[in-house]
């Protein structure tokens, strides 16, 4: 079957497909005559989303079309990524609903993004698909925002500037989250939800979960341990650190990227993320009260009894927060690198939109258009990871979306 679409997105009448939508009218590519398919259940819901997409005329609705299939449809699914050069999804919790998907783009040599923070989906992805995806020529590019992009390309900027200056790169990276101010979605902590029971109530899930390395099976491993979840003061920044909620996926995605790009940044790479919270006592005491809230929702996710207490307490299902809370989101964040020589490197990556929805519509639309690039300038085919598959080249992209991307010797 000819490719008749450049871009197939899943989950376009979502929450976040909204700001999908938005980010995708204000590409020069969409605006330039891209070929789009907008697909879901139900036709109704994917025409006022065409409309959204096509309000102001500059995206030509004879450029989009309308596919209704279901997601749990493999033989639809299928037909329709077959159609396409790249699908784009943000339908999860990705363990509960996107397998079948995942699998119809394996096959059909079909590049595919999505937006999942779940570690034991993306080792699903690369036990069952990277050789299969590989064969096909399909990159599957998990984590295409707030998590992991931030980390994954702060990290390649700035190992990439350790590099530059002649000594090699940084041994020891950890990443900060500064501030953020964003909303929560109701499929954002859906997902959540998800990872924390299966983790509860499966073994292999659980091993993933705990072992630093798990998306890097059969490589080297390096000398991280475990997830940092300790409260303390970190010289780099002058302030009090604790766990940041978003560390365990971002840092095996950043292993993953190390290890695809054949241990750019060492065999011996340690890498950690934090959060800062404050000075003084008061950092600590927010640090402690942050530390033992994740403790709760790991322990209450533990039993159907606590689970069903999350549920009640969690936003509901497409749902999130107000356009006024979105309006205001921004995140900032550091990264400090110390090479064994003793050099010392910061990096830094912002943005002034709502972390998991405006910048991560931009991140995830820019990472799709990224592979309508020239094959030669991406990294290979298989599971991959934004780092290794797309690189630089989408640095640039979303400098130009207005994020910050930047490193140097301190």
């Amino acid at each position: 079957m000819a490719r008749d679409l450049d871009l197939l997105v899943f989950g376009s009448t979502g929450f976040t497909g909204r700001f999908v939508i938005d980010a995708l009218r204000n590409s020069d590519e969409a605006k330039g005559g891209l070929r789009i398919g907008l697909a879901g259940r139900t036709s109704a819901k994917l025409e006022v989303m065409k409309a959204r997409l096509c309000a102001d005329g500059v995206v030509s609705a004879d450029r989009v079309e309308v596919i209704v299939v279901d997601s749990a449809d493999s033989s639809g699914l299928d037909k329709a990524v077959a159609r396409a050069r790249v699908v784009l999804t943000t339908v999860g919790p990705y363990l509960a609903v996107g397998k079948p998907l995942l699998a119809a783009a394996a096959r059909a040599g079909t590049h595919l993004v999505d937006l999942t923070g779940e570690p034991p989906f993306i080792r699903y992805s690369i036990d069952t698909h990277h050789a299969e995806a590989q064969a096909s020529g399909a990159r599957i590019v998990h984590c295409c925002g707030f998590d992991s992009i931030p980390s994954d390309l702060g990290v390649l900027v700035l190992q990439q500037a350790a590099i530059g200056d002649g000594g090699g790169p940084c041994a020891r990276v950890v990443y900060t989250m500064m501030a953020a101010s964003g909303g929560f979605s109701g499929g954002t902590a859906h997902s959540l939800l998800g990872v924390v029971e299966l983790a509860a109530t499966d073994k292999d899930a659980r091993r993933v979960m705990s072992d630093p390395y798990s998306l890097v099976p059969g490589g080297p491993r390096g000398p991280d341990t475990r997830e940092r979840f300790a409260v303390g003061t970190d010289d780099d920044i002058g302030a009090v650190v604790g766990p940041f909620v978003m560390g365990p996926i971002n840092t095996r995605v950043v292993r993953r990227s190390n290890a695809l790009l054949e241990y750019r940044y060492g065999e011996d790479f340690s890498y950690a993320e934090q959060m800062r919270v404050g000075r003084g006592l008061k950092g600590h005491l927010v640090g402690q009260g942050i530390r033992l809230g994740l403790g709760a929702v790991v322990g209450l996710g533990a039993s159907s009894a606590g689970r069903s207490i999350l549920r009640r307490v969690f936003p509901a299902q497409g749902s999130g927060p107000s356009d006024e809370a979105c309006a205001k989101g921004f995140f900032a964040s550091e990264l400090h690198g110390h090479r064994t020589d003793g050099a010392h490197f910061r990096g830094k990556v912002k943005a002034q939109k709502d972390p998991g929805y405006g910048a991560t519509g931009d991140m995830i639309v820019e990472s799709a258009l990224r592979l309508l690039d020239d094959e030669s300038t991406l990294g290979p085919p298989g599971v991959t990871t934004p780092a290794a598959a797309l690189g630089l080249p989408l640095v640039h992209r979303l400098r130009r979306r207005g994020m910050t991307f930047e490193a140097s010797r301190v």
